[in-house]
């Protein structure tokens, strides 16, 4: 299997629905960004895999026949919120086989107002089975089905260990104080954990409005690269993907009667797992996550699946201040989902944009000091999840 290489990262800051761009011109700024910090023609990219959710068939393909119109590959991907990280599991392994050296990978969406929903309602969703567990486990049907997923898996959460709504308080702040270092982020105010208890109630003593990531505008975009390419074309060789791994549903999602395992928790702790197998490497040698933080409850259940902390951990692990600078492992230096903005098919290559720069030590305010160790975690229901590990030279 050859090694993966990303040399060139680009991103384009995240907007609310109605402030953006169109989608295929997102699109397309994202994939010069990445051409452009490579240092590459777009003649030179062998295929190109493009993810987003909310869009008509090849929408990739206008997005990309605005950089270049070279006849080449382009598949594209819908895996939900995993999809940027689902494309860019793709173009590792066309790279990993040797079936390609050079892969542009690039994710965009274009979304509207208000919680996510069905556009197709004249046939069964893919959520019939969740929403089924969750009517006998929570209940709640007013609540929109994202909101009443990990809202309930968070309640799980609390009434399992005792954890304090606080605790999903404490991460929204956290990632206020990091976003304010991000000028590409959507929200770059910081708020205290009291702003966040003291936001209007979604779901009351489980969930507050700020605790939710907002539906968002923006694309990302990495070119990926091997390692002959990139001596011949003399591109960079400081960051590597030194492990991926890609999990879908068990029967235990359904059957287990538990809202943490429907949202994806054994998913994410598979997937960990065989990324930490495959490269060697532990929770423990980590320096920087960015991880899928949709709600303040996702990121909490996906620290202990992760193996940051023991499982009932969470609640010590943020009070310790363990999650952010100064502690034992940064997460979501970006600001994460919820204040950089979700922007489903931009996510995951929006946190590979992320990582590349903290690697590369070129994150400016938002560095990482000494971070040669990174994890991405991007989690889509329905479900799929993929975890990536990344190393510099």
């Amino acid at each position: 299997m050859n090694k993966v290489y990303v040399s060139g990262v680009g991103m384009i800051p995240f907007a609310k629905p109605g402030a953006s761009s169109p989608y295929h011109e997102m699109g397309a700024q994202a994939a010069r960004a990445a051409l452009n910090d490579a240092g590459i023609a777009y003649d030179l990219v062998e295929q190109a895999y493009a993810g987003y959710v909310y869009g008509d068939s090849t929408s990739g393909q206008k997005a990309l026949y605005a950089v270049g119109m070279t006849g080449i590959p382009i598949v594209n991907v819908n895996n939900n919120c995993s999809t940027g990280s689902t494309a860019l599991f793709l173009g590792r392994q066309a790279i990993a086989s040797g079936a390609a050296e050079c892969v542009l990978v690039l994710g965009f969406e274009q979304m509207s107002p208000g919680a996510l929903g069905s556009i197709f309602t004249d046939r069964p969703t893919p959520f019939d089975d969740f929403d089924a567990v969750t009517d006998r486990l929570v209940g709640k049907p007013e609540i929109p089905l994202a909101l009443r997923y990990f809202g309930g898996a968070g309640l799980a959460h609390m009434n399992k260990y005792g954890t304090p709504l606080a605790a999903f308080a404490r991460i929204r702040a956290k990632a206020s104080r990091h976003a304010v270092n991000n000028p590409l982020a959507l929200f770059r105010k910081e708020v205290t954990m009291q702003d966040v208890l003291d936001a209007p109630e979604i779901w009351p003593g489980v969930m507050t409005r700020l605790m939710a990531c907002p539906p968002t505008c923006g694309a990302a975009a990495a070119l990926l690269v091997s390692e002959d390419f990139a001596k011949r074309h003399g591109l960079r060789l400081d960051v590597h993907i030194a492990a991926q791994a890609m999990t879908t549903d068990r029967p235990e999602t359904f059957d287990s009667k538990d809202m943490m395992r429907l949202v994806g928790y054994d998913m994410s702790r598979a997937a960990a797992q065989k990324v930490y197998e495959q490269s060697g490497i532990g929770p423990e040698d980590l320096d920087v996550v960015e991880l899928h933080d949709c709600f303040a409850h996702n990121e909490l259940i996906t620290y202990e699946a992760l193996g940051l902390c023991p499982e009932g951990g969470a609640d010590k692990f943020i009070l310790e201040g363990d999650n952010t600078y100064g502690g034992r492992v940064v997460t979501n230096p970006s600001g994460g989902l919820l204040s950089k903005g979700h922007p489903l098919g931009a996510t995951g290559l929006a946190q590979c944009y992320e990582l590349t720069h903290q690697l590369r030590g070129s994150a400016d305010a938002r560095q990482v000091q000494g971070a040669r160790v990174a994890l991405q975690h991007n989690l889509g229901l329905g479900g799929a999840c993929v975890v990536t590990m990344y190393r510099n030279a």
